[in-house]
């Protein structure tokens, strides 16, 4: 558990505070491009606690400006164009586009420059951009993502789908090198033992699932600094995801999900996803105000949450459930809740290094970042004694096969 004092530090986001100003030194998602088109100009962009608006300069450049919001208005309040304001004479924050997304740089100085992640260098073609509304505070949001237990749980099917039909759904397709379906893995070996690594970019995660006949399941993830994660999808593809706070209360979820091999069918993908999701704010259909949909008798017999096969919602009722901001001064973490711990303490150290004029000592923010590949985010099922090299041995045979250079 930790000080009241401590968890307003490293949850609030607003101009000024504690995690706010590491999060400004790192561009941010803040709209997907298929939100900025002819027919509306001007998008509303809530972010770390500032209303802004996304608009395209007579130079062509993109910016975020402050608008007008009235002091009640809704997170993820989306006016028509005509009914914004613009205050003028506000700063004007940088925005690139890079994969079907733009990133603004709300911080002081030059940003610094993108990692050469998979998710960036794969064509355009091999990659999809989508996003989500959870009504949540963003750490909690990220560090369900970086807890490797809790897929066994939170995500349990109880009859497994036949993996052919699997494409564009995660924990569906079967384990590497196996025919034993995913989450048969996660449902009969709930308790891994977990590795965590500091890296250049952030955290590298390991899951050890020790199965029978000495082989041992091989899950890892990664931690990017400061609020992304990249995890395996299924053997051909990753997901890299930003917790991007809207305010305290609420964050977006924005995912650029890379295909190694073929390209991504767009249209599928996202298809499916707005079978969830209503436009134009990304608002999640299953919510707190429905009850996400529970439903009793597929909670007793297909699925641990009762909510419907998307492991989307199931994180969302997780990390909603937690209230807005979860009290971490009633947590009592554990073994696996290791990657947590250690992504705390990171985050702790780069709030230091900023109050203390140290923005040196930030993850990412030198000329080495454009030299990060990867990162590494597979499944595997290996020999127990050969793990390292299997797991590494699988990721560069993925990346043998691409079109694009993926090289390590």
């Amino acid at each position: 558990m930790i000080t009241q004092k401590l968890n307003d530090q490293i949850t609030r986001v607003g101009p000024g505070t504690s995690a706010g100003e590491v999060l400004r030194r790192y561009w941010q998602p803040a709209a997907l491009v298929d939100e900025l088109t002819e027919e509306r100009a001007l998008v509303p962009v809530n972010l770390l606690g500032e209303r802004l608006v996304l608009l395209r300069q007579q130079d062509g450049n993109l910016v975020l400006k402050t608008r007008i919001a009235s002091a009640d208005e809704a997170p993820a309040f989306y006016p028509e164009p005509d009914a914004i304001e613009i205050v003028e004479d506000s700063p004007a924050y940088p925005v690139i586009e890079k994969k079907g997304m733009y990133f603004a740089y709300m911080g002081p100085g030059e940003p610094p420059a993108f990692a050469n992640f998979d998710c960036f260098r794969a064509p355009d073609s091999h990659v999809f951009a989508f996003k989500g509304l959870w009504q949540c505070n963003w750490l909690q949001a990220l560090e369900v993502g970086i807890d490797p237990s809790h897929a066994s749980f939170l995500h349990r099917f109880l009859q497994d789908e036949d993996p052919e039909n699997s494409y564009g759904r995660q924990f569906r397709d079967k384990a590497a090198h196996t025919d034993m379906p995913m989450t048969q893995v996660l449902r009969e070996y709930p308790r891994p033992d977990i590795e965590v690594e500091e890296t250049d970019f952030g955290l590298k995660i390991t899951a050890l699932r020790h199965m029978d006949n000495d082989l041992t399941h091989v899950r890892v993830t990664n931690q990017i600094f400061p609020e992304a994660i990249c995890i395996p999808m299924s053997r051909e593809m990753t997901i890299t995801q930003w917790h991007v706070p809207i305010d305290d209360e609420n964050c977006y979820w924005y995912s650029l999900f890379t295909s190694f091999a073929k390209p991504v069918d767009k249209q599928v993908m996202r298809e499916q996803r707005l079978t969830e999701h209503r436009l134009p704010d990304y608002a999640p259909l299953k919510n707190r105000a429905n009850d996400y949909h529970f439903d009793p008798e597929e909670q007793a017999s297909l699925t641990y949450t009762g909510m419907g096969l998307d492991i989307n919602v199931h994180d969302q009722w997780a990390v909603e459930s937690m209230g807005s901001i979860q009290d971490r001064t009633r947590e009592h973490l554990g073994r696996g809740d290791a990657a947590i711990v250690r992504y705390r303490l990171m985050l702790r150290k780069a709030i230091k290094a900023v109050e203390t004029s140290r923005e040196g000592a930030l993850p990412m923010r030198d000329e080495a970042t454009t030299a990060i590949v990867g990162p590494l985010s597979n499944d595997a099922i290996t020999a127990t004694g050969e793990w390292l090299a299997a797991s590494q041995a699988a990721d560069h045979e993925r990346r043998a096969e691409c079109p694009w250079d993926a090289t390590v």
